[in-house]
């Protein structure tokens, strides 16, 4: 089932864009209600203390003129100071001169409120009385007359022997506050529109940069999960969106290389199968072919009839090799297999070679030279592998040498262990040196015309298992040399 949106058919509230907004949005509301907030109570503390310092200094000069009309009992100007009482009093502000209960009190003559049938705020009372204890006393409430917060302070006013003899008391109202709160919220409302339209652009301009890229890796996703590998992003952010989309990269490069190797493990096992169906093919025929004729009774002659039983084995022995050359390879190509290693004598392998080497030899005349720097090469190996192996090498240089000619072994240990195989043939061209170690390749030479093609490949196979290399230089008309690089054992002292 395909589940892959590929029209991105995501609802506007979960797309990263609105969510962007939305988070932007949220702190800029809560910004502005917070700044709005202590701006608000900072202008409020501003004016309380505006008002109270006003205040403060005229109800202290008020006491003070007063105390000094009282000490000096000066009273002929009284009556021009309450004028001046009566202007400030139109203004904006309520000047109460109030004397102490005490019928003495020579507050008694300076008064301009009587308070005897009022009733007074309970604020107002209770500055009222801290004042006549001798306390400066302030309170901020709610007025009903003036139907807004009035500021209220009280001061009390000292004779001669610093008795309190009265009090002071100046009401005023806190113009402008509702006026304040109210400009203040709309400016804040105001900022905040305009902060969300500034931060919906913001936020435009910012999405579109995060979620552009994710778009193009979003498409390279798809692209991939298709198998269109050749796809890329190409970012040149700085950042981790940057980093993603050079990691889809090199997925897609990855992806590609895997794609590439799978479609060639794939030819290579169609032209496996194809190679050991023709290698088959043939034997195959010529058993059945010989077999039908022994059948039919169309050979009677007895030495026919044995010549053919013979062609028969040797075509059964020829398909056992190449089977067992199969599952050899397909053995040494398991990653998993690994060769039993045991420290060796590669001089006693060669020295094995040349014994068994004479009678493929001697057809063709071909001398052997073998030299050597040392009478010991000891490494970690397989013994027999690697005799098989140095056997496909000897005897490819047997096959395509010439007649009266030499094969020349070398082997020396320095840092490395290096083996030459080097023989005077037909050598091989510079088209076919690349491809001589796969599988099934066979050259066009008659000398190879009874080759499976599978013994340079197992050959290969063996150097590898031994964490070895094989290198081949070779010219037409002048003879190969194979050479083989291995590690040898440390300490090899003792076995010299």
């Amino acid at each position: 089932m395909n589940i892959i949106d590929k029209d991105n058919n995501v609802r506007v509230y979960n797309r990263i864009s609105f969510r962007v907004y939305l988070y932007f949005a949220i702190v800029v509301c809560v910004f502005a209600v917070t700044l709005g907030m202590m701006f608000i109570q900072l202008s409020k503390s501003n004016t309380k203390a505006t008002y109270r310092e006003r205040l403060l200094n005229k109800g202290r000069s008020i006491a003070e003129i007063l105390h000094d009309y009282i000490v000096y009992e000066n009273y002929e100007e009284y009556p021009t100071f309450m004028v001046t009482l009566q202007k400030l009093e139109s203004s904006d502000m309520d000047i109460w001169i109030v004397s102490n209960e005490d019928e003495d009190s020579p507050m008694k003559e300076l008064v301009n409120t009587d308070l005897t049938n009022i009733t007074l705020n309970p604020s107002v009372q209770a500055i009222l009385d801290q004042s006549l204890l001798g306390n400066i006393t302030e309170k901020v409430y709610y007025s009903d007359i003036y139907k807004e917060t009035e500021m209220s302070i009280g001061i009390p006013v000292f004779d001669a022997d610093d008795e309190v003899v009265g009090a002071v008391l100046l009401h005023a109202p806190i113009k402008g506050q509702k006026q304040l709160i109210k400009t203040s919220t709309h400016m804040i409302l105001s900022s905040a529109i305009t902060a969300l339209l500034v931060c919906f652009i913001v936020a435009i301009i910012f999405a579109r940069r995060l979620t552009l890229p994710i778009s193009k890796i979003r498409v390279t996703a798809l692209g991939l999960a298709e198998g269109d590998y050749s796809l890329k992003i190409n970012s040149n952010q700085k950042d981790e969106l940057g980093d993603l989309a050079r990691t889809f990269d090199i997925l897609s490069e990855r992806l590609a290389q895997s794609e590439e190797e799978r479609k060639n493990l794939e030819q290579m096992r169609m032209d496996f199968f194809a190679n050991v169906s023709h290698e088959l093919r043939t034997p195959i025929t010529v058993i059945r072919a010989y077999t039908e004729m022994l059948i039919d009774g169309i050979v009677t002659d007895q030495d026919k009839i044995s010549s053919n039983y013979d062609r028969i084995l040797k075509e059964c022995k020829g398909m056992e090799r190449l089977v067992g050359d199969l599952l050899l390879l397909s053995k040494m190509q398991n990653p998993d297999f690994v060769v039993e290693k045991e420290p060796i004598n590669l001089i006693q392998i060669f020295d094995d070679i040349a014994r068994n080497a004479t009678a493929i030899c001697m057809n063709k005349n071909i001398a052997i030279n073998i030299s050597k720097d040392r009478d010991f090469v000891m490494m970690l190996g397989d013994y027999d592998r690697l005799r098989q192996m140095f056997m496909v090498i000897f005897d490819n240089a047997v096959k395509f040498s010439k007649e009266n000619s030499t094969i020349y072994i070398k082997i020396t240990c320095m840092d490395t262990i290096r083996i030459s195989i080097k023989d005077e043939g037909v050598g091989i061209s510079k088209e076919e040196l690349p491809y001589i170690f796969e599988k099934f390749y066979k050259s066009k030479l008659r000398q190879n015309a009874n080759g499976s093609g599978l013994g340079l490949a197992i050959a290969k196979q063996i150097v590898i298992k031994h964490n070895g290399t094989i290198d081949v230089l070779s010219e037409l008309g002048k003879g190969t040399e194979f050479i083989f690089t291995f590690s040898h054992m440390k300490n090899t002292d003792e076995f010299e």
